[in-house]
């Protein structure tokens, strides 16, 4: 019995050796060395993947502080404004971290910046979504910011009154985020682009800093809500806030290198300035003017009309001049109103072009006269608007649009 017992033990992978000493067959042995290799194997792919993951790689110049050297998170700096202001700062040897989801942003502004600005850590672009705030986090922890310029946000009245809930998302909700990090990670500057639709329609002309903010549409509604967010916070933090309530942007780049591109699908809510462009090339049949019985002189409404490259010079004097726990609020305009008539006249000189227009109701959401009173903002920031010639910053634009008539999908 005992003999038959060991037959059986030993089966077909093993045999007896002297001394009565078993050993694995060559066909067992081999496969042990074989998951052997692949633990191994996996093991050293895994090494691999977590030293090329975010938190194993050397520190690059955007994550690490560098005296002498102040590094500007820019939302939305694939738009229209915000490509023009990175533009200034990085002519300006500022670092810049553009973050952008691209909804209305074009990713050719980014890449002729990338193209002006090739050196290693001048600029770096982050696709992200400020409404994500796991990312938002990822961004801020990897990087050291010194100051954040808030623009990313949608920003066309009448779209707002269409759907408002996309409004105070993307600019209420979003601007908490953004505010939150701020907060956690000790960046020191804020400069947050808001808008002159936080006043509404005030009774009293030119409009003052402390002109009653009573906004009559949502998009006015959901930046005041985000500028009431900053002030609180503010009371309590050492931050350096400035606010920038700007009037309506035209122009762009004087060297020809950025230009305004919206969606073609967002062409009907977008600026007067674009509506022009697109009659003149004859994208659109005509020009349509909503609203011809306001209470002005033609009856069309009237605006405070910002060259963007005035707009960035005030941000960056605004950078420049925040102060730790003090908050700077300022008007940044003109000082001169233009009916909507005046400026019709002005695009068909700027593009030569007999523009038709049609004259229809009203616009929900409109006001019928807005423009500034820079004099606080001159006083502070020793700021004010250089390029006010109406047709001269529509003839910049002008030349731009032409040499792009697909936008930036024409370089």
């Amino acid at each position: 019995m005992l003999s038959f017992s060991r037959a059986r033990s030993q089966g077909r992978n093993t045999r007896p050796l002297t001394g009565g000493m078993d050993y694995l067959e060559p066909k067992r042995k081999t496969n042990v060395v074989g998951r052997v290799i692949l633990v191994v194997s996996l093991t050293a792919l895994c090494i691999i993947m977590l030293k090329h993951a975010p938190s194993f790689t050397s520190p690059t110049a955007f994550s690490r502080s560098e005296e002498g050297v102040t590094h500007v998170l820019v939302t939305g700096g694939a738009g229209y404004i915000g490509s023009h202001a990175a533009l200034r700062l990085l002519k300006d040897s500022y670092r810049v971290t553009i973050v952008d989801n691209l909804s209305r942003g074009n990713l050719g502004a980014v890449k002729v910046l990338q193209g002006l600005f090739p050196e290693p850590g001048r600029l770096q672009f982050i696709y992200a979504d400020l409404g994500d705030a796991k990312a938002v986090e990822k961004i801020f922890s990897e990087n050291a910011f010194d100051a954040v310029m808030h623009f990313a946000a949608v920003a066309y009245v009448g779209e707002s009154t269409l759907d408002p809930l996309k409004y105070y998302h993307n600019i209420t909700s979003n601007t908490l985020v953004v505010l939150e990090a701020v907060a956690r990670h000790k960046v020191k500057k804020l400069i947050y682009s808001s808008t002159c639709a936080t006043y509404g329609e005030p009774d009293k002309m030119p409009i003052v800093e402390v002109t009653p903010q009573v906004p009559i549409n949502p998009y006015g509604k959901a930046k005041k809500m985000a500028e009431d967010m900053i002030l609180d916070f503010s009371k309590n933090s050492d931050m350096a806030v400035m606010i920038l309530r700007y009037f309506n942007v035209i122009g762009s780049d004087p060297e020809g290198r950025l230009g305004e591109a919206p969606k073609p699908e967002l062409r009907e809510h977008g600026r007067i300035s674009g509506a022009c462009f697109d009659a003149a090339r004859g994208v659109i049949p005509g020009l349509q003017v909503k609203g011809t019985d306001y209470k002005t002189g033609d009856g069309t409404c009237v605006r405070d009309y910002i060259d963007v490259t005035d707009l960035v010079d005030a941000h960056v004097k605004a950078l420049e001049k925040a102060k730790p726990k003090n908050v700077g609020i300022y008007n940044v305009g003109t000082g001169k109103g233009r009916s909507v008539k005046e400026f019709v006249e002005a695009c068909k000189k700027a593009t030569g072009v007999d523009i038709k227009v049609d004259f229809l109701p009203r616009r929900p959401g409109d006001y019928a006269e807005v423009y500034s009173d820079p004099a606080k903002i001159l006083r502070d920031l020793n700021w004010s608007a250089r390029f006010t010639n109406l047709q001269e910053s529509l003839e910049v634009a002008w030349k731009w649009q032409k040499t792009h008539p697909h936008g930036y999908a024409s370089s």
